[in-house]
């Protein structure tokens, strides 16, 4: 019984799964109009550059909000803040369904203001996991439990998008914004069941505490957070962490990895039916191909990442080499401007993205550098500047097919930010260190 009591308890395994799963949620809500989008657009008549408008307006609230959202969970503490996002976002994504029935306004401005209301409520959600990552998991288990909730991103079309275009095919559009809806609704109920800090889930034990603690794990960071954290929102704060020329590199890096991420998540189920001709049914399974490809690699950029820091204690080598290595892969989608046959545009991109996942340590990094006391307030500035790639990328992607006919120019567009993210890391960031403040 001794042995028994003093071996210690996996509950942080239980806590990955489940960000993993609402992470899932959270990137197929993304996704919705990019599998919904061309029977919405030839429903509603929407031309490419109002699509364009309609996929980005997702990511111009959720950049803007990353600030406020960190210092919020700073505030207010993760659960509580994350909870009510997946229930708002859940409920402003069924209301999409409903867009064109009421003639309360165009609809290019109704789904402009719903998924700008979306992103909005989704951006304390990758601060949030970052926390979580923080509080219960050591430094050297941190690199694959943050691969893992960030490997969601492609998974969630694993899973969602061959639903979602038969729920196109067999229901029509709206019906994808209502089920997912009602999904995310039941997502927000689980997390606020089984989620709590590690000094309070009634679940672990003594010994896996310790262990995480000795390993750095941040245990009382959520109790820490609701009395100490009220003035982690403040300029100079900010200002700290804008004029730090690795912190600067990083931002680059991850704004740059997200281009790819969100041609992927808006324009790719279209580009596989405007360019490459498929039916909706069709581009659902063919788009869930690289996905899962960007799931393996996500995992195994993780793993490696994991295993060169216990070898090498390094943390340069241990997160840029898969980075690197991941992104030179990525460069593949480019080969897609001169290929012909569909099975090898998927090919091509399955490689592309199964590289973009072997690189997508930047929460890894973020856990490595981020000033403790500023977890929330890090990571939200961190995901502004990423996800301000979900601004830019669709609306060009927009207005290059509007103007050329072709996804040829997007496609290079993509490939070269690939390029740009390796000059990020390895030259503008320099070496991986916990920063300091002053």
């Amino acid at each position: 019984m001794t042995d028994l009591a003093a071996r210690p308890t996996r509950v942080r395994h239980k806590i990955i799964a489940l960000i993993f799963l609402i992470t899932t949620l959270n990137y197929a809500d993304r996704a919705t109009f990019s599998i919904a989008g061309s029977a919405a657009s030839a429903d509603l008549g929407l031309s490419p550059v109002q699509t364009g408008f309609i996929l980005s307006a997702f990511a111009w609230a959720y950049a803007l909000a990353q600030i406020p959202g960190g210092a919020l969970l700073d505030r207010f503490g993760t659960k509580r803040v994350y909870a009510g996002a997946i229930a708002l976002w859940s409920m402003f994504t069924a209301m999409q369904g409903f867009v064109g029935w009421l003639p309360v306004a165009s609809a290019v401005a109704t789904l402009f203001v719903l998924r700008f209301l979306v992103g909005l409520a989704e951006a304390p959600s990758f601060p949030g996991n970052a926390r979580l990552v923080a509080a219960w998991f050591p430094g050297a288990e941190r690199g694959t439990a943050s691969a893992i909730f960030n490997s969601a991103q492609y998974f969630s079309l694993v899973a969602f998008a061959p639903l979602m275009g038969w729920l196109v095919h067999e229901f029509g559009w709206r019906a994808v914004f209502w089920v997912m809806g009602g999904i995310g609704l039941c997502g927000a109920a689980i997390f606020v069941r089984y989620i709590h800090s590690p000094s309070r889930h009634p679940d672990i034990n003594a010994a896996e505490l310790d262990y995480i603690e000795a390993g750095g794990g941040l245990i009382h960071l959520e109790e820490k957070g609701a009395q100490a954290a009220a003035s982690t929102f403040t300029w100079a704060n900010i200002r700290q962490l804008l004029a730090n020329r690795m912190m600067l590199g990083i931002y680059l890096g991850q704004y740059c990895i997200n281009v790819l991420t969100y041609f992927f998540v808006t324009w790719f189920p279209i580009y596989l039916v405007k360019e490459r001709g498929l039916n909706i049914v069709e581009a659902g399974f063919a788009a869930a191909v690289p996905a899962i490809c960007g799931f393996i690699g996500g995992l195994a950029g993780g793993f490696l990442s994991d295993m060169l820091l216990r070898r090498t204690g390094s943390n340069d080598i241990a997160r840029k080499t898969p980075m690197v290595v991941g992104m030179l892969l990525a460069t593949l989608i480019i080969a897609c401007v001169w290929v012909d046959a569909e099975w090898l545009v998927i090919v091509l991109m399955s490689i592309a993205f199964f590289g973009k996942g072997i690189a997508s340590l930047g929460w890894a990094i973020m856990a490595d550098v981020a000033p403790k006391q500023l977890a929330g307030l890090s990571g939200g500035v961190f995901n502004m500047f990423g996800n301000a790639a979900g601004i830019v990328t669709p609306i060009v992607v927009g207005y290059i097919v509007g103007a050329t006919g072709s996804f040829d120019l997007a496609l290079w567009f993509v490939g070269v930010h690939c390029l740009i993210t390796i000059f990020a890391f390895l030259v503008v960031a320099g070496p991986i260190r916990r920063l300091e403040l002053k």
